[in-house]
């Protein structure tokens, strides 16, 4: 039941990545306020970004999310426009004392909320909670800088520890309604997406919690299983916090916690670092001899659509194409393949996943790309140039995540499947051959590597020897 104080005013609850109602900081600061407007703003500097799949999940999360409200006798007001003119817009219409947000850690976030927060002037922008168990900005080295190394920041992580997940009640929230705008029609997709919003995220949770949690160390790296969570999509728009994942989690299930502590590491990394969304963790890296050109798009289209003649690379570009999701070990073949093989810059690949990932995190996308491209956070990276034949037959033995996402392989035997053009018939028709021969393309990427190395020392040399004092003699 609602309960209204007489002469309190109302408060604005801004959504962004935060589309749910239990275990919602801000929520809960919000209502001890006052009455809540629930709000949520379409700004074109995003939409126009994520990709017509994020776009349409994010917009039946905001229609699951209007049902709950629905269910509680609130509604939800959508304005669309640059945040710094219709949050104003709305405070002014509600009379509203107070913003309440969940912190928002990214570098467009970070600069959009101190225009809003300008823009408001008395009005206060309040940050309570965030879409991670621990603000990044908290998880630091000794000496203040932030960890760029997962192990050290996971001990450190674990440390600090998380506060409790903070349950709430929406009857007990007293809702004021003012006007807004439909939620738009879903974009034009072929994409086929799973179930949206916070009630679909706790069903997802519980059943993984129930089938495949206990078994997710084994079976998490094999594509072809349904091993993982796949609660990435309902992280991404905060229809479930992770701190509620954690808080049913036992000792033994660390393998699932470090997955969620490397969201949080990638979210640290950006924080601190925001230039990595679009530059190299390494600087020394930036100078990577990359292909470019006609030649170049060719092969990167062929990329993208799942031609390239390795059945393990194609089933994952061809699995992202058709679910606006891809299988984390398909995401690290895909993506070296691009890199080592392929010589195309990291930041393509990256921009064409953030394309159509409906779980497009901009720290986990571009740091899992700079991982696997060797120019991030790992201490010894480049050398790792995966094998497609044997990532394919050590964690696709069958070929059974080829054949669903390949069917010109399909009648192939599991010893032929990884590699058809050893067949002495060749492969099936209809299926290409390789665009290139991985042995020739490893040795070419370890060249450019050590020349860029080399480079990088002989550069080193002539600033020291530049700023060496004169020999007095």
């Amino acid at each position: 039941m609602s309960h209204t104080v007489i002469g309190r005013r109302p408060v604005v609850l801004w959504f962004r990545r935060d589309l749910r109602l239990d275990d919602h900081p801000a929520l809960l600061a919000a209502a001890r306020q006052g009455p809540v407007v629930a709000l949520f703003v379409l700004d074109d500097a995003l939409l126009l970004t994520a990709g017509q799949p994020r776009l349409a999940y994010l917009l039946r999360t905001l229609r699951a999310l209007e049902r709950q409200l629905g269910a509680h006798g609130a509604t939800l007001t959508l304005r669309r426009g640059r945040p710094e003119q219709v949050v104003p817009s709305v405070v002014a219409d509600a009379g509203a004392a107070a913003v309440h947000i969940s912190a928002d850690f990214t570098p467009y976030g970070t600069a959009r909320d101190q225009r809003v927060a300008a823009a408001l002037g008395e009005v206060p922008l309040v940050a309570t909670g965030s879409p991670y168990a621990i603000a990044p900005d908290r998880v630091r080295r000794p000496n203040g800088d932030a960890y760029q190394v997962f192990t050290a920041f996971y001990r450190s992580w674990l440390a600090n520890g998380w506060n409790a997940a903070a349950h709430s009640d929406p009857n007990a929230v007293e809702w004021r309604t003012i006007g807004g705008e439909p939620i738009p029609d879903d974009p034009p997709i072929t994409t086929t997406l799973p179930d949206a919003g916070e009630l679909a995220a706790r069903r997802a949770w519980a059943q993984f919690r129930g089938d495949r949690l206990t078994t997710y160390a084994d079976r998490r790296d094999h594509p072809a299983l349904d091993g993982t969570s796949r609660m990435s999509p309902f992280l991404k728009f905060g229809a479930i916090h992770p701190r509620t994942l954690l808080a049913d989690l036992g000792a033994d299930d660390d393998a699932f916690r470090r997955q969620l502590a490397w969201r949080e590491f990638y979210a640290s990394v950006l924080c601190h670092i925001p230039s990595t969304a679009r530059a190299c963790v390494r600087p020394c890296m930036e100078g990577m001899d990359y292909d470019s050109g006609p030649h170049a798009d060719t092969r990167f289209a062929l990329w993208s659509t799942g031609r390239t003649g390795y059945p393990i690379v194609d089933a994952g570009m061809r699995q992202l194409l058709a679910e606006g999701w891809m299988h984390n070990r398909a995401r690290m073949i895909t993506a070296s393949f691009l890199v080592k093989d392929l010589h195309i810059d990291w930041t393509r690949g990256a921009r064409h996943f953030m394309d159509h990932l409906i779980d497009g995190d901009l720290a986990s996308n571009q740091h899992g790309w700079q991982w696997t491209a060797g120019t991030g956070t790992d201490a010894a990276p480049y050398f790792r140039i995966f094998n497609p034949m044997s990532q394919s037959q050590r964690f696709d033995p069958d070929g059974n995540y080829i054949r669903r996402w390949v069917p010109e392989l399909a009648a192939l035997p599991g010893n032929e499947i990884h590699e058809p053009w050893r067949r002495p018939q060749g492969a099936p028709p209809g299926y290409p051959e390789p665009i290139v021969d991985h042995r020739d393309e490893r040795a070419d990427a370890l060249a450019r590597y050590h020349l860029l190395r080399s480079e990088g020392q002989h550069a080193a040399h002539r600033r020291e020897a530049a700023t060496r004092p004169a020999d007095p003699r």
